[in-house]
């Protein structure tokens, strides 16, 4: 009996290394090659038997024939091959056999002491389960139904409950049907909630279609038998969570089991979109101490999904799903496109495999138009990528691959702004060909032990393979075709290769495709194809002896997808259904081929910007969009997603405002006896939680006396107020009571009962409880808390309030109000954030403090999410308002607006209007009676409630701005002003900041109106605003006041100008002034009348410009009336004349003035240069000769020593001071001041030593001065400080004496130098110092050899300085030697 089990290498195949070898897979690899060389050897034997020759020379010395001896020695060749293999496989069995022997020893061993302990065990569970069984099959029953199914009819698009109550144990499995098909949740992921809870079955269908069918439920009884039940109940669940790629998170589960029992413990188990999660590298699953966790290490789209946690038992199934949304991380490029997602590998085989994956979504980015594929060895961090150009369908043949190797591979997505960041990498996949388990059997032998048996063992003498068959293309796209074959039969021994070969239809010529390598596997993936033409392909199969012969023909292939864009998707439609969620529903696309999935996208309405709700292609065409906000619009798109991409965008749906769908109302609670007259009890309770998304129209009561089964109804219509007096009671007997609110939907969940209240008449002098308690406006550290007033108030009235509170984890409670307060309401503050509590109150009246109010529900400390405040405002027409907006409220809100927390229903005060949303409180005629506290709370929400003040100061600024509202005034940018024009015409004009083209005007000058006339040109640019008036002649009789009013629909507004008096004689002489030089200017006339300017070279320019000239227009110029000559007239079209005074002498001061004449007119510009203007110009010369002052030099005199300071010009006239350490010098004997033209000085006569010290040239131009400053102080370095020449010519023959005078303190040494060497000394060259001051160098009867450069070195301690003298000497008759003075500037010489 043969059979073909798996492979080992599929069996056995771990993915550890490059060469995944193991122990265990390694032995089995050598055994089996061991086989398979044994296998080889023989046949090899048995072909070499078959064609071998004797090549033995005794043989052929021998008488027989050759074909004799031929025969003979292969029989005895083969005889004892055949012994000797025989021999060998006998020795081998036979050490086996030991081994084995050995083995079966042990084990029988071990075995039997392993089987004593399970026969004893086993007897122990036997026993306990018949005793349990004997127990339990006196109790189990089969199911039975004791409440049954109802038919509904409800509405399109709402929810409904279908119920069912069964008995029967063990538990019984209940299993819902619609029209006879079973219903699944995961078939439409929450459209269906199934739920068992103590034998009551429930379905809920969310948001029906319109339909007509059948519900059904079945319970088969189970086949195994549950001998303890246990129960399972859910408590913190997981609910809809959003994450992002590359973030850790968990899913978590608390969970009460009862009993709990260590050998009886429950299963968990995750789903995702109902398929069974398992421990992995991405997933950790935690299940233990009450509770179940999911995490998730590394998050990636492809864990996206409905995750649904099952807790099992034998009793049955508790389950809970929740949807994971997991968006794209943040692109590495901006605008690049998310991640592929659900990369998996596809007909592996030795160096071939296909990838394929799912395309991302692309919202606001760029559409993608191709991947990459990469693949990485596992055990290796070197990822390759695969394809050289972008793919562009989900789908690539990976080839190259080494055989035995095992591959990961991860995808990354491309578009025009980048690449995405890569995929989450696949499940290693290893290279191996599945066709060997075809070529495999398992021969069964006895004792268990088994023969594998490879096909090739069993091959014939083939040498040169057969050609493949069935060649056929079992894929197709655009860019490459996928070919297939089945190996030639027979095949032979020896390992296959194959060669494909492809020809264009009408080429005739073949083109070899994998000539560089070989094919091992019966699939090959074909690219280069060209898109639109036809080929045809044919294989051959090859081994070491040779090829085969090609293959059939297949029949004409084109490279082309198979599968097409899909279409968009059909009418969207969106349906409420929670506070922060839709239902989208839509059509099927038309044309929608092997989909993966849809991708729905959503945008508030009017904001233009889409975001992606799934980030995974979803498989139905319903899906509930998690994670809008409430109250907001929103509309939907949709498109498909196959292998070749997304298609376009689906229509938009009609928009649609987030909230719950209608259902029926919570049920109310907090039921409170307030009074009792021991025939009657007065109830109160709360709001319902949730209305269901429709008011509430009222509550039914039901009660019961204590310990009595059965509820009596008390009012058979609703009851609107929550506050109701319960008539025809027993006296001093216990009731209960139970209260369901209605809405339009219908009649909601009772509350559970009430405690057990007894009929007894009430007599106490204190006051009832308060009820109602509402707690508003909480915040981080504050709330309001609301009450009603006790309907019992005792012996006397109710004088005030006490209010307490407590943390929900501490036993004392505290007082919040020191002295009772007579309001029903107190706002508490100093509360700790984040800390929860609870308050009661209680009432007070002469005869004490009465009952405590209900405990309020636990508040915790902190503003709700979304928490918005009242704002104030104007409207348009000047009304004040206060107003609120809440995205929470749904169509069964209320808005409630209160004042001191009473509510308002002064309608000749207050106006209310409320629209969605926003609802907005008007003060019809606002007064100081309101100023006060004003609060909104908003029912159905999740206690959306604010407060605002209403004080002077802010009642005020809104008056004002009603006021400036109801009153406008038009803004102005300027007001009127005036200006005057060239001809002498006044404009008054102003500037409105928008005028309107119905906007009127009128000017008003002392109380008359002008009209539009030749005198007063009045005209208005409204789109500008500017309304002006121009009067052409202005009067003595124009003195008066000027008004402009205007007029643009209500708004008003007027501006005035008063001109009186010193203004107006102002205005009017500027007049008469413009309109004298308008008549000026129609002849030649000065431009710009005379002025003055100083140059650099200190000369004195008059200068005025001319206009309007012609060729006989005259210029002259006047001094003191008299003509000045110049030599040049001055060029008139040039339009600038100009005067020159070379040196400014006081003499220069007289009138200039300048005449323009021409038969069109005459105009004169006159100058007066005396006075102010003269002593502006000395003072500009100052200026021009105190910054080209030269620095203070000496130069010794007969006299002593004289100061000079070289300027451009000097004057006496300018402000020039002389200072000897600060203080000023004036003009005497012993210092005389004076200078020239282009020098001033200052002799200092036969200096002493009190005349050392620091000298200052000081020069003012008025603005500042310009100082030059020389010391003269003791410690000077050697100087020569005057008498030398830079350049001395002498003729030959002559006495040369070189004088100078210098300077220093101490007295400094002189040497003398020639060519820089110094001089020696003789009767020609004579040297000499007298007094210290004078140093002369005499050369008798120069000749040619004393021309150069000689230097005198003057030098003391601090310094000194070299001065250079250039001699050139000349013979008699020759020509005086050209030499150009060069300024030499001494070299310094550093302290020693």
């Amino acid at each position: 009996m043969s059979s073909k089990p798996l492979p080992f290498y599929q069996r056995r195949h771990k993915h550890f290394d490059q060469s995944y070898r193991n122990i265990e897979t390694r032995y089995l690899l050598q055994e089996y090659s061991a086989r398979r060389a044994a296998s080889r050897q023989a046949s090899y034997f048995q072909s070499s038997a078959g064609t071998g020759k004797t090549t033995c020379v005794l043989c052929a010395r021998r008488a027989r024939t050759a074909d004799e001896e031929e025969r003979q020695e292969t029989r005895k060749r083969a005889l004892e091959q055949k012994s000797h293999t025989s021999e060998e496989k006998r020795t081998r069995f036979a050490t086996e056999l030991s081994y084995l022997q050995d083995e079966i020893h042990s084990a029988r061993h071990l075995a039997r002491e392993q089987l004593d302990r399970v026969t004893i065990q086993r007897m122990l569970e036997e026993k306990m389960a018949l005793e349990r069984y004997a127990v339990e099959e006196s109790i189990s029953r089969a199911p039975e139904i004791l409440v049954r199914l109802r038919s509904h009819t409800v509405w399109e698009k709402m929810s409904v409950s279908l119920c069912f109550t069964v008995q029967g144990f063990p538990t019984p499995v209940v299993q819902w049907y619609k029209n006879e098909a079973l219903i699944t949740p995961a078939s439409e992921p929450g459209k269906y909630r199934i739920e068992s809870k103590y034998g009551v079955h429930r379905t809920t269908s969310a948001q029906l279609l319109p339909l007509q069918g059948t519900l059904a439920a079945q319970m088969p009884f189970p086949l195994d038998v549950c001998f303890t039940h246990i129960d399972v109940r859910l408590l913190e669940k997981f609910g809809v969570t959003f994450g992002m790629e590359g973030e850790t998170l968990t899913l978590k589960c608390s969970m009460l089991i009862t009993p709990e029992l260590t050998r009886l413990r429950p299963r968990a188990e995750w789903y995702r979109d109902d398929v069974l999660i398992k421990e992995s590298k991405w997933t950790n699953l935690f299940f233990g101490e009450g509770q179940a966790a999911l995490s998730f290490t590394h998050l990636n789209k492809d864990d996206e999904g409905l995750y649904t946690l099952r807790v099992v038992t034998k009793g049955g199934v508790n389950e809970h799903r929740a949807f994971l949304f997991v968006r794209d991380a943040d692109a590495l490029v901006m605008g690049a496109p998310g991640a592929p997602m659900d990369v998996k590998c596809h007909d592996a085989n030795r160096d071939y495999v296909i990838v394929t994956w799912k395309p991302p979504n692309t919202v606001e980015e760029s559409p993608v138009f191709g991947y990459f594929v990469d693949r990485c060895e596992v055990g290796t961090e070197n990822w390759v990528q695969c394809n050289d150009a972008p793919v562009k369908i989900c789908k690539y043949p990976v080839t190259g691959l080494l055989e035995g190797r095992s591959y990961m591979f991860r995808v990354r997505a491309v578009n025009k702004a980048g690449i995405s960041r890569h995929s989450r990498v696949s499940d290693p996949v290893a290279a191996l060909d599945p066709v060997d388990l075809d070529r495999l059997q398992t021969i069964h032998v006895d004792e268990g032990r088994r023969i594998i048996i490879s096909q090739d063992e069993l091959e014939g003498d083939v040498h040169i393979p057969g050609p493949p068959t069935n060649v056929h293309a079992s894929e197709t796209s655009k860019t490459y075709v996928v070919l297939s074959w089945d190996p030639p039969v027979p095949r032979g021994k020896e390992p296959l290769m194959y060669f494909i070969e492809k020809s264009m239809v009408g080429s005739g010529s073949w083109q070899r495709v994998n000539a560089q390598v070989a094919v091992k596997s019966p699939r090959y993936a074909v690219f280069d194809l060209i898109e639109g033409k036809s080929y045809v392909f044919r294989v051959l199969s090859a081994n070491k002896h040779g090829i085969s012969d090609p293959s059939e023909i297949t029949p004409p292939i084109q490279a082309q997808d198979t599968t097409a864009l899909p279409s968009a998707p059909g009418r969207v439609v969106g349906t409420r259904n929670t506070r922060t969620s839709v239902v989208v529903q839509w059509d099927k696309p038309k044309h929608g081929e092997d989909l993966f999935g849809y991708y729905i996208d959503y945008s508030v309405v009017g904001s233009n910007h889409w975001e992606s709700s799934n980030h995974k292609p979803i498989k139905y065409n319903r899906f509930v969009v998690h994670g809008l906000d409430t109250g907001e619009k929103y509309i939907f798109r949709v498109k498909a997603v196959n292998a070749i991409g997304t298609s376009e965008n689906s229509q938009e749906s009609e928009p649609i405002t987030v909230q719950a769908a209608l259902t029926c109302p919570s049920y109310p609670y907090g039921i409170t006896l307030l009074n009792c007259d021991g025939h009657s009890m007065t109830l109160g309770w709360k709001l319902p939680r949730f209305s269901g998304g429709s008011p509430v129209l009222g509550y039914y009561i039901d009660k019961r006396e204590a310990h009595h089964r059965n509820w009596h109804e008390v009012n058979s219509s609703p009851i609107k107020e929550r506050i109701y007096t319960v008539e025809d009671l027993t006296e001093n007997s216990f009731y209960e009571f139970k209260i369901a609110a209605t809405n339009i939907v219908g009649i909601g969940q009772p509350s559970d009962p009430s405690e057990h209240f007894k009929c007894e008449t009430w007599t106490m002098p204190e006051p009832g409880p308060c009820y109602d308690l509402t707690v508003c406006e909480v915040r981080n550290t504050s709330l309001v808390l609301l009450w009603k007033a006790p309907v019992y108030t005792g012996s006397s009235s109710i004088t005030g309030y006490f209010v307490d509170y407590k943390e929900v984890d501490v036993e004392e409670w505290s007082t919040a109000n020191e002295k009772t307060t007579s309001h029903h309401y107190l706002k508490v503050s100093d509360l700790h954030e984040g800390k929860t509590y609870v308050f009661k109150v209680r009432a007070v009246n002469e005869a004490g403090i009465g009952k405590s109010s209900e405990v309020s529900e636990p508040v915790l400390m902190e503003p709700r999410p979304g928490t918005k405040e009242i704002f104030s405002g104007v409207d348009e027409e000047g009304n004040i308002y206060l107003a609120f907006d809440c995205k929470e409220a749904t169509d069964a809100s209320e808005f409630t607006w209160c004042k001191s927390y009473e509510e308002i229903d002064d309608t000749d005060k207050f106006n209310i209007e409320t629209s969605g949303d926003h609802s907005k409180l008007y003060f019809k005629n606002p007064d100081k009676s309101d100023l006060g506290t004003y609060s909104i709370a908003v029912t159905d929400t999740d206690g959306a409630s604010s407060s605002f003040v209403m004080d002077e100061e802010e009642f005020e600024r809104l008056l004002a701005l009603s006021h400036e509202i109801k009153n406008p005034t038009i803004p102005l940018k300027t007001e009127l002003a005036y200006e005057l024009f060239d001809k002498g015409e006044v404009r008054f004009w102003l500037q409105a900041e928008h005028l309107s083209p119905d906007a009127t005007f009128r000017f008003v000058i002392n109380d008359q109106e002008v009209e539009n006339n030749d005198r007063h040109k009045i005209s208005c640019d409204r789109s500008a605003g500017i309304i002006d008036m121009v009067m052409d002649r202005f009067t003595i009789e124009n003195e008066g006041t000027y008004t402009v009013q205007i007029q643009d629909g209500k708004a008003k507004n007027q501006s005035s100008l008063v001109l009186i008096g010193d203004a107006f004689k102002a205005v009017l002489a500027e007049a008469e002034f413009q309109r004298k030089e308008y008549l000026r200017k129609q002849g030649p006339h000065f431009h710009e009348y005379l002025s003055w300017e100083v140059t650099e070279d200190c000369e004195v320019l008059l200068i005025c410009k001319v206009a309007n000239t012609k060729k006989e227009t005259v210029f002259k110029w006047y001094k003191d009336g008299s003509g000045v000559d110049v030599e040049k007239q001055p060029d008139l079209q040039k339009e600038v004349c100009h005067l020159t005074i070379p040196r400014l002498t006081s003499k220069d001061q007289a009138i200039y003035k300048a005449t323009l004449s021409d038969d069109r007119g005459h105009d004169v510009s006159t100058l007066d240069v005396s006075g102010k203007v003269y002593d502006d110009i000395i003072l500009a010369l100052s200026r021009v000769s105190g910054k080209s002052a030269s620095p203070l030099k000496i130069h010794c005199t007969p006299d002593g020593i004289r100061l000079q300071c070289s300027l451009k010009y000097y004057m006496e006239e300018m402000k020039v001071n002389w200072y000897q350490r600060e203080a000023k010098i004036s003009s005497s004997e012993k210092m005389r001041i004076g200078g020239s033209e282009e020098v001033a000085w200052m002799q200092i006569c036969e200096p002493t030593e009190k005349d050392k010290g620091k000298y200052t040239f000081e020069i003012f131009d008025g603005k500042e001065s310009h100082k030059r400053i020389l010391d003269l102080s003791g410690q000077d370095r050697g100087k020569v400080i005057g008498g030398l020449p830079d350049v001395v010519t002498i003729m030959e023959k002559k006495t040369l004496n070189l004088t100078c005078s210098v300077f220093g303190n101490p007295d400094p040494e002189v040497v003398w130098f020639k060519n820089d060497k110094q001089l020696e000394l003789n009767e020609h060259l004579v040297v000499s110092l007298e007094q210290g001051k004078f140093a002369s160098l005499t050369i008798k009867g120069v000749s040619s050899e004393d021309s150069g450069k000689y230097s005198i070195n003057v030098k003391n301690k601090y310094g000194g300085e070299t001065v250079d003298v250039t001699v050139s000497v000349y013979g008699h008759g020759e020509k005086l030697p050209e030499i150009k003075p060069s300024q030499a500037k001494p070299r310094p010489i550093p302290p020693s």
